[in-house]
């Protein structure tokens, strides 16, 4: 449970619009087990569609280009069979990243029946998102193009059409590390196909002509540049970000409330599911079901009353506080 200093308790005692329960409608029926997430955002939609696109197009010219023309029939095999099974491991946790439930809040949640029932004694608060009325856990927060509260909500990528939340960032991870890998595999195959082809004949290098397959790879070789480039980065600020146990909106808020911190090896093995196996890498092992939120996953303690004499809250921080997510205060 998160300890709350004892300012903020004060300011949102004069917030008296957050406290109005009444105003979120039931929550919806749980949906059917299995129901498949998919978020409805035409731009996320575009870009993994291009994703898609843009990993064929590689397949395409690894295979036609380069590998099949090739009299070396032991490096076509090698390097075909190798390219392709990293292709599919990717695109299989591009899918798994996109149609997972990253860890969504059960939406309309916060209503005065569910808040009396978790019973909240003097010095406890519920935070409430405005947007989506729900009663928000500890580091969940609000995605606006998945309109919904995220738990341990990381960043929303466009390129999976999905937010990298709690359930659904080892299948980021893997689709991150696998791209990277095909990128990285794609760019030597390309040097040596040039390398070879200087050495030779051009007409015997493809069976395309020679100006479309120097086309083809040069295409192939900023594409493969551009990609290693991205999903290194991005495959390091995550695996940073597991074993700091800190999420991308956690670092950029700067938020250091009190919290404890989960060890590095702790917070790996929750994020893969279980103790190091090759499951870490199999974009289809699913995670262990996520034990259900309790009573007191959803209620965080604020620290003494006492200590406001001496605490003073500046504008600066009252300025601040207007965005920050809306919070409800139950006393008894």
């Amino acid at each position: 449970m998160m300890l709350i200093p004892a300012h903020h308790f004060r300011d949102i005692e004069r917030k008296p619009e957050y406290l109005q329960p009444e105003k979120c409608v039931p929550p919806p029926h749980p949906s059917p087990v299995g129901t498949m997430w998919f978020i409805r955002d035409g731009c996320g939609i575009a870009c993994a569609v291009v994703t898609w696109f843009l990993v064929l197009y590689a397949e395409f010219v690894v295979l036609f280009v380069m590998l099949i023309p090739s009299r070396d029939y032991v490096y076509s095999i090698i390097n075909g069979i190798m390219f392709n099974l990293l292709a599919f491991l990717a695109l299989a946790s591009h899918c798994r990243a996109m149609l997972t439930d990253p860890g969504a809040v059960p939406k309309g949640n916060a209503t005065k029946e569910f808040i009396e029932s978790l019973q909240l004694k003097p010095g406890q608060v519920v935070y409430k998102c405005p947007k989506c009325c729900s009663i928000k856990p500890d580091r969940a927060h609000h995605c606006s193009v998945c309109k919904r509260c995220i738990r341990k909500m990381d960043h929303h990528c466009p390129w999976v059409n999905n937010c990298v939340g709690e359930n659904n960032q080892k299948y980021f991870v893997l689709f991150t590390m696998y791209i990277a890998l095909i990128s990285l595999h794609a760019l030597i195959m390309v040097g040596f196909h040039f390398l070879h082809c200087f050495e030779e004949d051009w007409t015997k290098c493809s069976s395309f002509s020679p100006p479309t397959t120097v086309i083809l790879l040069i295409l192939l070789c900023f594409e493969g540049l551009l990609f290693l480039i991205f999903t290194s980065v991005m495959f390091g600020t995550q695996v940073h970000s597991i074993c700091t146990d800190e999420t991308g909106i956690e670092r950029l808020k700067r938020k250091h409330q009190p919290r404890e911190r989960t060890s590095s090896w702790k917070s790996v093995k929750e994020t893969f599911g279980g103790d190091f196996s090759l499951n870490w890498f199999n974009p289809f092992s699913g995670l262990r079901h996520p034990k259900p939120l309790s009573d007191s996953d959803w209620v965080r303690q604020v620290a003494s009353l006492s200590d406001t004499e001496n605490t003073e809250t500046t504008e600066e921080h009252s300025e601040q506080r207007k965005d920050e997510d809306s919070v409800e205060v139950i006393d008894e």
